[in-house]
């Protein structure tokens, strides 16, 4: 195949050791310049406290603006042949200009995760009612994705949700979990008598993140902490804002630290990782990680959706669904931390575990061959790829026409 030149629009800047998004786009650029294509990365977002610098990598970096014709003109020069948007909104804001500019080049959705059906589980939560599937996010989410010619799915929950109740079409869609390297599963020298205290990771802009360690703080570490007398709770993210480095309190055991130079590092010395998530989307790049680093895991049902995929888990989990309500829930968290954590055998098993699931589920050779062959399939017969979605040339022909008025009033109102 020819020579590929690959532009990837940014939600923003990358930051793979801050959130799993940003290591798991990261995995998706690596792959690009695997095949030797041209990447360039531009995104309108404001620089990062811990950006990676991607020069390092050989791709050059590209600030742009949003609602400005400057990016047409970015476009038309670059002339490239694929675009990869990350992220819906990033598709809604600029997908109507590469459709116009570059008509002939592969529009590829990076989802990360259903952004949409987060947010529902979120409203779903707060208000006790049933998760609305049918929300205007949703319609501009999966509008998005009939409108693009591929779309990078990470979870197979989520590809089982669009194709059977959206009614994606197949072939618009690549099942692309984490890509994680063999090399780095391997069991490390800690045993389970060195390691010791329980970990909470995650960035805090992540609103899933935050709730649990709201969660942790007010109903579920206390109950450990009872049997438990002189555990500790290590709580690691990045851009932890004053409301979560005021529940810092050492008496109790419950220690927020903030950022992790070294996520690997300090999950490998605790004994045991606690994810307590209420809601969410997508694949979660804390299990994965303490998978990788052999420490066994405390979770929910929706901490192993889309990372089961046949397997038995490395850990713990609590069904919320099955749960009278969630001081239950809790008291069954709590418990089954004490249990994981005193209980040797059960943790040497869990561990053990974890390196299988990664092995079956997120082999990087085996995510790439799918990627690579989907996408190189779509280049060499994208007029034909493209005449089996007519719901989505449908939806480009309308977003095209709305969007880009809309954008241009914007852009002369700035003037």
């Amino acid at each position: 195949m020819n020579k590929q030149s690959v532009l990837v629009l940014g939600y923003v800047w990358p930051e793979p050791n801050s959130s799993a998004a940003g290591s798991h786009l990261l995995s998706q650029l690596k792959l690009f310049l695997k095949q030797g294509w041209q990447v360039t990365f531009a995104s309108p977002a404001q620089l990062g406290e811990h950006k990676i610098d991607l020069n390092q990598f050989g791709i050059e970096q590209v600030p742009i603006k949003i609602n400005c014709s400057s990016f047409d003109e970015f476009l038309l020069e670059l002339s490239p042949t694929i675009v990869l948007f990350d992220r819906f909104m990033l598709e809604e804001q600029f997908g109507w200009r590469v459709a116009k500019h570059c008509p002939t080049a592969l529009r590829i959705l990076d989802t990360e995760d259903l952004h949409s059906l987060r947010n529902a589980r979120h409203q779903a939560l707060k208000q006790q009612t049933k998760v609305d599937l049918n929300s205007e996010m949703a319609k501009r989410e999966i509008a998005a994705i009939y409108r693009c010619d591929l779309s990078l799915i990470i979870s197979d929950y989520e590809l089982e949700l669009l194709k059977n109740y959206y009614g994606v079409p197949q072939h618009l869609l690549i099942h692309s979990p984490f890509m994680l390297e063999a090399t780095n599963v391997t069991t490390p020298d800690d045993t389970f008598n060195v390691r010791q205290h329980f970990i909470s990771i995650g960035n805090f802009r992540h609103q899933p993140n935050w709730d649990a360690v709201l969660w942790l703080k007010q109903k579920i570490w206390p109950l450990i902490r009872k049997q438990l007398p002189q555990a500790e709770l290590h709580i690691y993210g990045a851009y932890p804002p004053p409301k979560a480095t005021q529940l810092h309190n050492p008496k109790q055991g419950f220690l927020v630290n903030g950022w992790a130079s070294d996520a690997k590092k300090v999950m490998q010395h605790a004994r045991v990782c606690l994810a307590p998530l209420r809601f969410g989307a997508g694949i979660k790049g804390k299990l994965a990680e303490a998978m990788t680093c052999g420490t066994p895991n405390v979770t929910t049902q929706i901490g192993t959706e889309g990372m089961q995929m046949g397997q038995a888990w490395p850990g713990l989990v609590t069904d919320l669904t099955q749960c009278a309500d969630l001081n239950y829930a809790a008291e069954q968290l709590a418990n089954d931390a004490v249990k994981l954590y005193q209980d040797q055998a059960l943790w040497k098993k869990s561990q053990e575990l974890g390196y299988s699931l990664l092995a079956q589920n997120f082999d990087t050779p085996t995510i790439e061959d799918r990627i690579v062959t989907k996408v190189e399939e779509a280049l060499n017969d994208l007029g034909g790829h493209r005449k089996k979605n007519f719901i989505g040339q449908m939806l480009q022909h309308h977003h095209l026409k709305s969007t880009q008025y809309m954008s241009q009033w914007i852009e002369e109102k700035n003037k």
